[in-house]
């Protein structure tokens, strides 16, 4: 049998660069699940809110909901994929973080539909995104640049005799695709956080506040991560391509920005929030770039303080009977044995 190529395995006694393993142990550290927080202690808030505020709520969630079904179904696969063959630790990492996205993240906003929502309702919420051509632009502007990455990889590695482009063009294609899902990340789903730091600054729908803020910790990190990614590729370009990835880098946060603001107004105009959520947005486009090594773009803005405080993801430990907090600890357990049921003889008082 004729021998096509050699298989490696991941061996983590090596570690593949000076960060991959570090943002593993974070991920795993930070694992948690959809059903760990109980959400019916916010339906005595849910329940007296006016109709336009629900649907403002409701929407927002959609948006976040859309955005993390397609970063953990195309996007995060698709940067892995791309990754060189014997990159076994960075995979890992981008899968386990692809995973995060949709199997929890999207899981635990339709956790707070199932909870806050009739199922007429939920399906009535979908059809409202899938129908949304604001929504819908900004999707096909970011997972355009991944269908296409994952178009160059499969020629690279399936169908070599198409393959009509030098590795530089690749790795140009690599590098738009992972600016783009620093964009998602680090920018689009932090603007969308707005309005549950807003209820959970002021202390209400707390529950759904609480998964807000663990999903801010796992998006802080994957943002950072791939950013790291793609500043090792922006390094090894020359000046000259330094500087036109840059300008893609604005003119796509320029593309991107225009869809969120419409976007932005659809929903929070009926909240008189517009304005507010506006200037978060410029405030996480800064934040994205930052995470790619650029300046920031947008001029400082004073942002919502409760809003802002809600973006500390310190950790939080409440007690069992209200919430979870960030920082909860797994039950630990362990199997009963015969001694466990021999127990010493009270003494007697005489």
């Amino acid at each position: 049998m004729k021998k096509n190529r050699q298989y490696t395995g991941a061996n983590w006694n090596v570690p593949e660069d000076e960060f991959t393993q570090s943002f593993y142990e974070q991920n795993l550290s930070q694992f948690w699940r959809p059903e760990d927080i109980a959400m019916q202690a916010d339906l005595n808030v849910w329940h007296i809110l006016p109709k336009n505020v629900q649907d403002a709520y409701a929407e927002n969630l959609q948006v976040l909901t859309f955005l993390d079904t397609y970063q953990g179904d195309i996007g995060m696969p698709v940067v892995s994929r791309s990754m060189p063959e014997d990159m076994h630790q960075a995979k890992s990492v981008l899968n386990f973080m692809a995973a995060m996205e949709n199997a929890v993240h999207a899981k635990s906003y339709s956790n707070i539909f199932m909870t806050y929502m009739s199922n007429e309702q939920i399906d009535e919420l979908f059809v409202w995104g899938e129908k949304n051509e604001y929504l819908q632009k900004i999707l096909d502007i970011i997972v355009g640049h991944y269908r296409h990455l994952d178009k160059m990889t499969y020629q690279r590695n399936y169908n070599m005799q198409n393959v009509n482009f030098s590795q530089l063009e690749f790795e140009i294609a690599q590098y738009k695709a992972m600016v783009a899902s620093v964009f998602l990340e680090s920018w689009l789903f932090y603007s969308g956080f707005y309005y549950p730091l807003w209820f959970y600054g002021q202390g209400k729908l707390m529950q759904a506040g609480e998964i807000i803020n663990l999903i801010l910790r796992d998006e802080s990190i994957h943002g950072l991560y791939v950013g790291r990614l793609a500043t090792l590729l922006y390094e090894n370009f020359d000046r000259e391509l330094q500087e036109e990835m840059k300008k893609f880098t604005l003119d796509l946060l320029e593309e991107l920005y225009e869809q969120e603001l419409l976007l932005i107004e659809q929903i929070y105009d009926k909240v008189d929030l517009s304005h507010d959520v506006k200037i978060f947005v410029r405030y996480n486009a800064n934040k994205a770039l930052m995470n790619l090594g650029f300046d920031n773009f947008f001029d400082y803005e004073e942002v919502n303080p409760v809003v802002l405080n809600g973006l500390n993801t310190e950790t939080k430990t409440m007690d069992n009977f209200s919430m979870k907090g960030n920082g909860y600890q797994k039950m630990k357990s362990e199997a009963l044995a015969d001694d466990d049921f021999y127990f010493e003889k009270p003494a007697i008082n005489r």
